[in-house]
């Protein structure tokens, strides 16, 4: 392998130590053709950034990556899916707005398109949210409070449930870990579950964001119905027999084209 830059050295050692449970320096100075002390000055500026964890014979990823690693690869699964649902979703939200965006990937891609709206208050637990709309001049985001669940950039528990009764909205955008075809809603984190509830409980609307690929699972809390909410958004992609399952239960459903 020819010899690379600095800092684009680092990146790719960061890429392989989130591939590998343990990497020997001496493995990566061979890979990249320098000396190790030159790769231990690499591993030094990875950890001061949190991002590994030098143990005796290598480098192991820190908890910081593998999250962040994590988190990327559940955002990037079925995205073109969960940006077109997204899109459909802006076109239910008018000037003015108040919403609430719940922890969801597909949620996290509506607020991607709401960065450059005006006159918006949004209202969420989630951190990537937040951050994605904290530049955002048009957009008043409220942050809702609570214990940061581990491994996720979610806020939970009674402080969270207790700050979103101080507020009222009009609309709640909400993911789904699995609908059953029966129209039953779950989520993998019974925490979740209760933000969830009482996010509909404090918005006159409910709209449920769900690539197809979760129509037909269950998990492993039960997050109420789709008798709840005032329609599913989902893709085109949805088995036609699961659509006509989920008709049945007289819920509103709108398919975005793929």
């Amino acid at each position: 392998m020819a010899k690379y830059a600095s800092d684009k050295r680092i990146n790719q050692i960061a890429k392989l130590v989130r591939q590998s449970k343990l990497l020997p320096v001496k493995e990566l100075a061979k890979t990249f053709q320098v000396s190790e002390m030159t790769i231990h000055r690499d591993l030094n500026k990875l950890q001061e950034q949190g991002h590994i964890e030098r143990v005796y014979g290598g480098v192991l990823p820190a908890e910081k990556m593998e999250f962040e690693f994590d988190f990327a690869n559940r955002r990037a699964a079925n995205q073109k899916a969960k940006r077109a649902i997204a899109q459909e979703a802006l076109k239910l939200i008018n000037p003015g707005s108040r919403i609430v965006l719940d922890n969801g990937t597909t949620t996290l891609e509506l607020a991607c398109l709401l960065k450059d709206h005006e006159n918006l208050t949004v209202i969420t637990p989630s951190l990537a949210v937040a951050s994605m709309l904290q530049f955002s001049a048009g957009v008043q985001t409220v942050l809702l409070g609570g214990i940061l669940r581990k491994g996720s950039p979610d806020l939970t528990g009674v402080v969270t449930e207790k700050v979103l009764d101080m507020f009222m909205a009009d609309m709640a955008f909400q993911g789904a870990d699995g609908i059953s075809l029966n129209g039953e809603l779950f989520i993998s984190d019974m925490r979740i579950a209760r933000v969830d509830q009482k996010m509909r409980r404090r918005a006159k609307q409910t709209y449920i964001l769900c690539d197809s690929s979760k129509i037909g699972k269950t998990d492993f809390a039960s997050n109420g119905t789709l008798a709840e909410v005032d329609a599913l958004i989902t893709d085109s992609k949805i088995n036609p027999e699961d659509l006509d399952s989920l008709k049945k239960t007289s819920t509103s459903i709108i398919i975005v084209q793929l």
